[in-house]
């Protein structure tokens, strides 16, 4: 038995999972934290990341450094994607992580983004959902899709239709509007174009959907009074269920998306973008529904450090 501790460092958010991973088997969370600090603040627009959302990012990781060390994790391991990756002044950054943590950042390459994601993913479906999955992890900055089975990934490909990018470049109104919305769609069909041409979407058999922005369009689906993760892990959501949750948040405004019981804060300016990057997937690609998992990246970080 290993314990480990895992963080993963988005665009919008950062998290941590210190668990105990045995060497076959399901893993026992001890701590799984998120706080949302946008990192990824404006750098679709000026490249850079800025000192504000660098300064969020330390604050939250002072704290999770203290929780790592009171409950002794033998190795660390932290993935900065899609934000930290695009930025001039990456360099400031790193400096910042490695004098909190004491370790620098790994600024993952996209294809490794995808492999952790889908290896977090897939470790606890259930019987019923059939391979070939085709994992999707909508970030803040960016969006994997992971095409592989039980033998691993078959075929990756990152593009960047992350909720806060596609937030910021089109979607200014409260709420939106049509002509904002359209833009935001085209945006996603062309990089949705860039996905076919490397990865053979045809051969899904079970979509697996990760992260924030797809936990949270299923907590609506499903009608919850408050954001429930067991309730939300392994939940099949309709495309119709998809498309109706979406459309509703385009048309609500901040204060109206800001009242929804299971609408985390730090999502709610770019839950909208999120959600359209999902049903735009689900119509373009044909799938029918989507299996739901509150396990991604983390996970996967947490399982590769074990094992």
């Amino acid at each position: 038995m290993s314990r480990v501790a895992a963080i993963d460092c988005g665009t919008n958010s950062i998290r941590l999972l210190v668990a105990d991973v045995p060497a076959e088997g399901p893993h026992t969370d001890l701590v799984r934290r998120m706080e949302v600090v946008r990192l990824g603040q404006g750098v679709d627009a000026t490249g850079r990341l800025a000192p504000e959302a660098i300064e969020r990012t330390r604050l939250a990781l002072a704290g999770y450094a203290a929780e790592i060390r009171e409950l002794g994790a033998t190795d660390v391991r932290m993935a900065a994607t899609s934000a930290s990756r695009d930025a001039a002044n990456r360099a400031d950054f790193e400096q910042m992580v490695s004098t909190t943590l004491g370790r620098l950042p790994d600024v993952i390459t996209g294809r490794e983004e995808a492999e952790l994601s889908f290896l977090g993913a897939t470790a606890s479906l259930d019987a019923a959902a059939r391979p070939p999955y085709l994992v999707v992890d909508i970030g803040g900055g960016s969006t994997e899709f992971v095409l592989g089975d039980g033998a691993g990934v078959r075929a990756a490909r990152s593009v960047d239709i992350g909720c806060v990018r596609l937030t910021e470049r089109h979607l200014h109104g409260d709420p939106p509007t049509a002509e904002q919305i359209r833009r935001t769609e085209d945006d996603i069909r062309a990089a949705l174009a860039l996905v076919t041409a490397e990865v053979p979407v045809g051969e899904t058999a079970t979509l697996v959907g990760v992260a924030g922005s797809v936990t949270t369009v299923a907590a609506i689906a499903l009608g919850l009074p408050g954001y429930d993760p067991v309730a939300i892990h392994g939940s099949r959501i309709a495309v119709d269920d998809v498309r109706a949750v979406t459309a509703d948040l385009l048309a609500a405004t901040r204060e109206r998306r800001a009242a929804m019981p299971v609408m985390h804060p730090g999502r709610v300016d770019v839950i909208g973008a999120g959600a359209l990057v999902l049903r735009v997937l689900m119509d373009e690609f044909g799938l029918p529904e989507v299996v739901v998992s509150e396990h991604d990246i983390l996970d996967g970080i947490a399982l590769r450090l074990a094992r």
